[in-house]
């Protein structure tokens, strides 16, 4: 049983599992050219909230090591990434936006009832997820939370000119025995959908 911290907004109640920061390792395994890389990594994976309906998502990667190139993580540093994670709905009056504005009246959706109209036809929930990696590479996935899982697929990836070629990836989410499990696959440097990483994380707040 997860208790449900003070404050949280009915809205992320779906995804109040994932609330915490979370340490683990993993492993990332693609193909460059002919070469398999394979890499066991670090990481460590935050979800937090400001009283609002979205999740705070960043996620820290480092090769395990020591040395000269090593950070205050206790490795190499290797990928980072941060985002915003929120139920899938048309956004109200009483939403704030754009930019700066206020919202006007009650914020909606803002008991447990009002958030159970949002459920879907298969008993989850529809979420957005907005993910944007330093490389120049901006995600936004669609998918579904449902009970301690999450599936994910980008509607859209946009690139700076500059940034290696990725075209879609699907993620996995999921709670299995208090840790969090996580699969990666990606569409890039040409070559179709296929494994990219995964990782097993246990809370530690």
């Amino acid at each position: 049983m997860i208790g449900l911290p003070v404050g949280l907004p009915a809205e992320l109640v779906p995804l109040s599992w994932l609330l915490g920061v979370w340490e683990g390792a993993g492993v990332v395994e693609y193909r460059i050219g002919d070469e398999l890389v394979r890499q066991e990594f670090a990481q460590r994976v935050s979800f937090s909230h400001d009283g609002v309906p979205y999740l705070n998502y960043s996620s820290h990667s480092w090769l395990p090591g020591s040395g000269e190139a090593a950070d205050v993580l206790g490795g190499t540093p290797l990928v980072a990434e941060a985002g915003y994670w929120r139920l899938s709905r048309s956004l109200q009056a009483g939403d704030p936006g754009p930019g700066m504005l206020p919202g006007v009246g009650p914020r909606p959706y803002a008991t447990a009832e009002s958030v159970e109209t949002l459920r879907n036809a298969s008993d989850g929930f529809d979420i957005e997820v907005s993910v944007v990696h330093p490389t120049g590479v901006s995600e936004l996935y669609l998918g579904e939370v449902r009970g301690g899982r999450v599936d994910l697929a980008t509607d859209a990836v946009m690139r700076t000119g500059g940034a290696k070629e990725y075209a879609a990836a699907t993620r996995l989410y999921g709670l299995v025995d208090g840790d969090l499990l996580w699969a990666w696959d990606i569409a890039a440097l040409g070559q179709e959908l296929r494994t990219h990483a995964s990782g097993r994380l246990s809370r530690v707040d």
